[in-house]
């Protein structure tokens, strides 16, 4: 079935404020661990390329010198699994959508627009946060970081699910709030629309983008020039 628009959402800190619980687990695992903590603003700069990512420069720059009997690799593995664990029953605590999420859904689902997720969260972490917050039936497919043998920003990730889903490149928008998103949708060759005070330390102006949002209200506006 080839559908008349579709959008793909990046998930945290695009659709979901999940900074309170990332930092939650984040912290769980490096106290258990004996390393440093960080704060919000530092995990949220972390976030975009996954848990292991995460755990990858939190060890390269707070315990580089402290691995001695253990390979880094072994001990970001433990760590990796031990905050995928905790984050999954504490994956709805604090978190909530971004302001004007759940409208705008509902203004796409009316306008027969299909909706996508491409996260490089794991795909059953996804699917599980989706769920409890009452959004998972918008979205036709959500693709995490696990789901193919690639993940953003790889341009596969994008447009495998454009393609499971039965619709055009020509006729994808992607949304996100973070370089690795942005990357994502330049490799693609789709267009792409930046949400503001993502979960990036790259500055608004090191990426590219066709539209600037500050969040979900009024971006009916700008979806409807592709309609």
């Amino acid at each position: 079935m080839t559908q008349k628009l579709t959008i793909l959402f990046d998930l945290d800190g695009t659709l979901v404020d999940t900074a309170p619980d990332l930092v939650l687990a984040h912290n769980h695992v490096m106290k258990k661990f004996g390393f440093e903590t960080k704060s919000a603003q530092e995990i949220k700069a972390l976030v975009g390329m996954g848990a292991r990512t995460m755990m990858s420069k939190t060890l390269w720059k707070s315990a580089k010198n402290e691995l001695k009997k253990i390979t880094e690799k072994d001990i970001k593995d433990l760590m990796v699994k031990e905050f995928i664990k905790f984050y999954g029953d504490n994956i709805l605590v604090e978190s909530k959508l971004i302001n004007g999420v759940k409208e705008f859904l509902l203004w796409c689902k009316n306008n027969k627009i299909s909706m996508g997720i491409c996260t490089n969260k794991q795909e059953h972490l996804a699917i599980d946060l989706l769920k409890k917050i009452k959004i998972n039936d918008f979205f036709e497919y959500i693709a995490g970081c696990n789901t193919f043998d690639y993940c953003k920003p790889d341009a596969r990730h994008l447009t495998n699910v454009i393609e499971i889903m039965g619709g055009k490149k020509s006729k994808t928008i992607m949304i996100g709030d973070s370089e690795v998103d942005a990357k994502s949708a330049e490799n693609a060759s789709i267009p792409f629309v930046l949400l503001e005070n993502g979960y990036t330390d790259t500055k608004v102006s090191e990426m590219k983008y066709n539209y600037l949002i500050k969040d979900f209200i009024g971006l009916e506006k700008i979806i409807q020039k592709y309609l």
